[in-house]
């Protein structure tokens, strides 16, 4: 051990004991005041509870619908298919490989960019460019 290497110890925090006598200072009310609500056991108010008020939640309106069954698929760009080693392209292989990240419902290939190689894909859709590209550079496409 060198002198540059020398650190301070960790400063260790002693545990807070509450309701331990009056010469602790953390005595008879035990740090929360006087009466009220939030003095007592189980007491404080919900999240968002604004003293009676309407919350904001409910103030302000609602908009919008969140479709709970869409499918969410991942896109993937034929710049990004240049970049697979193996022939034969199906989301698990470009998960291995990490050109992606998630598969979620399958993947989706778009017609950005070129492709210069002949690749099989294997995708749950394809776009009508992507589709034209791939099979004129010698590639094979199948909708799994």
């Amino acid at each position: 051990m060198e002198l540059g290497e020398l650190q301070p110890a960790v400063k260790k925090q002693a545990r807070r004991r509450v309701g331990r006598g009056i010469g602790s200072g953390l005595g008879k009310t035990s740090g929360k005041g006087q009466k009220g609500q939030k003095a007592r056991s189980g007491g404080g108010v919900r999240r968002g509870f604004e003293g009676g008020q309407t919350p904001l939640y409910r103030r302000l309106p609602k908009r919008g619908f969140k479709n709970i069954h869409a499918k969410n698929y991942t896109e993937v760009t034929l710049t990004m298919l240049n970049k697979a080693e193996s022939k034969e392209v199906t989301a698990e292989t470009l998960l291995a490989e990490g050109i992606i990240g998630k598969i979620n419902d399958g993947i989706v290939v778009i017609g950005t960019g070129t492709i210069e190689k002949s690749v099989n894909v294997k995708a749950v859709r394809f776009t009508k460019t992507a589709a034209e590209k791939i099979e004129a550079a010698g590639g094979k496409i199948e909708v799994v």
